[in-house]
C-alpha cells in the first residue's frame, strides 16, 4: 500500500473517531436532562458499546504480528482490568443509599471518566505519531526499494558493458578480410 493510500485510510479512521467523540459529546450534554431511568438505559447502552468495541479491538489485535500486538495487549489488558475494576466498584456500589457514600461514588465516577477522556485523548495523540511514522517508514521503505532497483540495474548495465569488451559478438568485429585476420 502507497503513503497516499495508508494516509487515506488513516484520515478516514480518524474522521470516524472524531464522529464518534462528537455523537458522545452530543449525548453527554443531552444526559444533563434525561431521567433516571432514561440515563440508566443510556449508560447501558454506552457499557455494552465499549464492551463491544474491546472485543472488536481484542479480534484485531489476534490477527496482527505478535510483537506490535504485545504491546498493545499489554496496553489493552491493563486497561481492561481498570475498567472491569471500575464497573465492578460501580455495580457493588450502586446498592449504598447513603448520601455521603452516594456522594464519594459520584466523585470517583467523575474522576473516572475524566481519566478516561484523558486516557482516550492520549491515545488519539499516539495513533496520530504512529500514522506519521507509519507514513514515513512507508516513504523510507519505497525509497530504498527504488535505490536498489537502480543500483541493479546500473550493474546489469555495467556486467553486459565488461561481456561486451570480454567476449565481443562476431557482429562488432566487422569484416575480418580488410583486417589482415582471414
Amino acid at each position: 500500500m502507497g503513503v497516499s493510500d495508508q494516509l487515506d485510510k488513516a484520515s478516514a479512521s480518524l474522521k470516524d473517531i472524531s464522529s464518534k467523540a462528537s455523537e458522545a459529546e452530543a449525548n453527554v450534554q443531552a444526559a444533563k436532562t434525561k431521567k433516571k431511568a432514561q440515563l440508566e438505559q443510556q449508560v447501558d447502552a454506552a457499557r455494552s458499546s465499549a464492551q463491544s468495541a474491546s472485543d472488536e479491538i481484542n479480534a484485531s489485535l489476534n490477527e496482527v504480528d505478535d510483537e506490535i500486538a504485545s504491546g498493545w495487549a499489554e496496553v489493552q489488558g491493563q486497561w481492561k482490568a481498570h475498567v472491569a475494576k471500575i464497573r465492578q466498584d460501580a455495580d457493588a456500589k450502586k446498592v449504598a443509599h447513603d448520601a455521603k457514600q452516594a456522594e464519594k461514588r459520584a466523585q470517583r465516577a467523575e474522576a473516572q471518566a475524566e481519566d478516561a477522556v484523558y486516557f482516550a485523548a492520549v491515545a488519539l495523540q499516539e495513533a496520530y505519531y504512529q500514522i506519521l511514522d507509519a507514513a514515513l517508514a512507508r516513504l523510507d521503505a519505497d525509497e530504498a526499494a527504488a535505490k536498489a532497483g537502480r543500483r541493479r540495474r546500473l550493474r546489469d548495465v555495467s556486467t553486459s558493458s565488461r561481456a561486451l569488451i570480454v567476449c565481443p559478438q562476431p557482429a562488432e568485429l566487422g569484416d575480418r578480410s580488410g583486417l589482415g585476420l582471414g
